[in-house]
Parts: structure tokens; sequence; C-alpha cells
């Protein structure tokens, strides 16, 4: 029996003694939920396949191939708000309730209270954010070598190694803060009534009494999430719904399920 203490920050408990064990049993237990239903993982996950696609033909269209590396390096800054239909698909199978299309398509809208699209609002703004302190980024090394290029070339000068050195560090720390308030949160918001801000601290403190696990899990979302996007984005079409279901049972794991 997993030992659970309780959380001050939030009306819930929240596990202080996560293990490597428990991301792999998250895992397999993601992997069984999108085989008992794939469509469902399909469908959401059709939508980075398809938004990865238009943004590299735009992108390669308009001669700017270079933004594609901060565009697909935002990706799991969006990631959990699209995954919010496969948490209600894994909350339903764990409950054995029936499924629908028009149950998990209205989980987008939470509980009626505009708490879920309120974290959607703080996802597409961070995803924003981090767009424009890119734009910043490559301004800056752009000119410094004095190329004037937004080509793949440059990418390959010593500035263009530069600027994705320094653009991997600063996407990273936002990506780490932006993750530990989203990876639990988003979860919670579907299972219980609370609002966005309760949600957000369980959140942090779920990360903060498990820090090096959390971690560990982050890095497996942004390396397999990485990876999957080499081949035309096509590996998200696995890999980002067993991912999103391996989240909600590690929810289930590291938050009790305490009386709301």
């Amino acid at each position: 029996m997993a030992k659970i203490e309780e959380a001050p920050v939030a009306p819930a408990m929240v596990a202080k003694d996560l293990t490597l064990a428990d991301l792999r049993s998250a895992l397999a237990a993601g992997w069984q939920d999108f085989r008992a239903y794939p469509l469902y993982g399909l469908f959401f996950a059709s939508i980075y396949v398809v938004a990865g696609l238009f943004l590299y033909f735009a992108l390669f269209t308009r001669g700017e191939i270079g933004w594609l590396v901060p565009a697909a390096a935002g990706f799991p800054i969006v990631a959990p708000f699209i995954a919010v239909g496969l948490y209600e698909v894994s909350r339903r199978r764990e409950a054995g309730l029936p499924m629908s299309w028009r149950t998990i398509l209205g989980s987008l809208r939470g509980r009626g209270d505009d708490q879920i699209i309120s974290m959607g609002v703080i996802v597409f703004v961070a995803f924003a954010f981090w767009l424009m302190i890119a734009h910043g980024i490559f301004a800056i090394f752009l000119s410094t070598s004095g190329s004037g290029s937004e080509s793949l070339e440059f990418l390959q000068t010593q500035s263009g190694i530069m600027m994705l050195i320094v653009g991997t560090i600063v996407g990273a720390l936002l990506a780490i803060a932006f993750y530990a308030i989203t990876v639990i949160s988003l979860p919670v918001l579907v299972d219980r009534d609370v609002d966005f801000i309760t949600a957000i601290i369980l959140s942090l403190a779920v990360v903060r009494s498990n820090t090096l696990v959390m971690l560990a899990w982050a890095a497996i979302i942004a390396v397999t999430l990485f990876i999957a996007m080499i081949p035309a984005f096509l590996g998200l079409l696995i890999v980002s719904p067993v991912l999103a279901h391996g989240t909600w049972h590690l929810f289930r794991r590291s938050v009790s399920n305490a009386p709301q």
C-alpha cells in the first residue's frame, strides 16, 4: 500500500514516496488505456500531427524553417491541455463508466465552471510567451552572425549553434516551470470540483514532494515527444496518448481520493 501523507497546501492527500517504478507502472497502465480505446487517443493525437505538419509546411513555404525548432520545442507546453480528453477516457475506464464522443469532448469544457478553460488560456499564453522569447533569442544571434539567413544553414554556423544552446537552456527552464503547474493540475480539474488555483498548488506540491521522480517523468515526456516528432510527427499518434493516459495514472498514484 502506497504511503500517503497530507499536503498542507491543498484539500487533498499527496504521496511523498513516488519511485521510478511508479513511472513504469504509469506507462504500462497508459498503454493499456490506449489499447482499450485507441480511437480517442488517435483523435487527440492527430491534433498534434496536423498542427506539426501545418507548421512545417507553412514555415518551409515562407523560408523560415528555422522557426520549426522553437515551435516543436513548445509542443510539450501545450500537450497537457490537449490531453484533457484522454484524462477523461482514463477516468471513465477506471470507474467503469460508458464512453461516448459527447462525454469525452464535453470534458474539455470542464465541470461547467470554466476552470479547465482558464488553465487552457494559461497554457496557450505560456506557448505564446515562449515563442516571443525564442524570437528574441533568434533575432539576437541572427544579427550577430551578419548572415541575414533564416534557413537551416544558419543553425550550422557558430552563431546558430550558440543560439540553439541558449534557446535550449531558456526553453528547458520555462518548460519545467509550466510542467510543474500543469502536470497534476489538469487531471485534478478533470477528477475534482476545485478551482484552477487550488489545482496548480496541488500540482506544485506533488512536484516539490517528489522532485527527482517528477523531473524524470518530465524527461520521459520531453525525450519521447521529441523522438516521436522525427518521422513526420507520426510517432505522436502513439506516444502522446500513452503519455497522457500515463499521466492520469501517475496523478492517481500521487493524489489520494480524499473527500472533496
